[in-house]
């Protein structure tokens, strides 16, 4: 007889206990419930009042909208990543002035509202019409585009440069030992070696902030900008119907969803080399 025939055959796993039917557990399914019930009401009701002529004709409106809206936040985003570089490097700087500078401006601009922020761009900087005059920048700052877009740019900046500071505090130290032991500059080994890796750190965190960019840009819509949800907010006050603003989360839920999966596969891409 054999070792294998006197060993214990195999058995299936115990089986799992139930879950004890907790408050917590009671309380989440009501809330769910609830949240079901009202997807499921405001999908009929969506049907039942479908009205095709409104789409029709409120339709070029809303992709006019979507246009403003995509060019508002890409605009923005770019102007506040060319910002955020020097913006991090002086908060990461030596020199007390430029850190303390960099500072102040991070913990302005992330620490009040951003309709704070645009309403004092567009209302605040219109009381120095005078001034602005004088200096020749009354032309830019008189016009509510041109005011959601510095504000914007601004605002993003100061978010992207903590994390881009963030990012390059977090590349290991050997690499800065490394590029130095090859010879290289430091301003070059910063572009060429520590400024990619950290790159690749931040990808995520600046999806987020696009994200978060895309649906903050709704407030322009208070300063007369025409944008998604300016172009909603008209229809709405000539049809009533608020289907209308259905229409604009919809849109949005399919800006962010798009660039969510696009996001995804490009921090796929950049970090297949690290996947094991």
């Amino acid at each position: 007889m054999s070792i294998a025939d006197t060993m214990i055959p195999p058995q299936a796993p115990p089986p799992v206990p139930p879950r004890p039917y907790t408050l917590t557990r009671f309380l989440g399914s009501v809330a769910l419930g609830i949240w079901l019930a009202l997807g499921v009401g405001i999908f009929f009701t969506v049907v039942e009042g479908w009205d095709p002529e409104k789409l029709s004709r409120y339709g070029p409106s809303f992709l006019s909208g979507l246009g403003v809206t995509l060019t508002l936040v890409t605009s923005s985003i770019l102007i506040g990543a060319v910002l955020s570089l020097p913006v991090a490097l002086g908060r990461m700087s030596k020199h007390k002035l430029w850190s303390w500078l960099a500072y102040a401006y991070v913990y302005f601009f992330r620490g009040t509202p951003l309709i704070t922020q645009l309403f004092l761009a567009y209302y605040g900087l219109g009381s120095f019409r005078p001034q602005l005059e004088s200096i020749g920048l009354w032309w830019f700052f008189r016009d509510a585009w041109n005011c959601a877009l510095f504000t914007f740019a601004l605002n993003t900046a100061a978010y992207q440069a903590e994390i881009l500071r963030g990012a390059i505090e977090s590349v290991p130290r050997g690499q800065h030992e490394g590029a130095a032991a090859l010879g290289l500059p430091e301003r070059v080994a910063f572009f060429k070696v520590i400024l990619p890796q950290a790159m690749i750190v931040a990808l995520r965190p600046y999806g987020n902030e696009i994200i978060l960019m895309i649906k903050g840009s709704a407030i322009v819509a208070i300063v007369t900008v025409f944008d998604l949800m300016g172009e909603t907010r008209r229809a709405f006050s000539r049809t009533f119907d608020f289907q209308m603003y259905v229409w604009a989360a919809a849109l949005y839920l399919l800006m962010v969803e798009l660039l969510r999966n696009i996001w995804g596969w490009l921090e796929a891409r950049l970090t297949r080399h690290l996947k094991r």
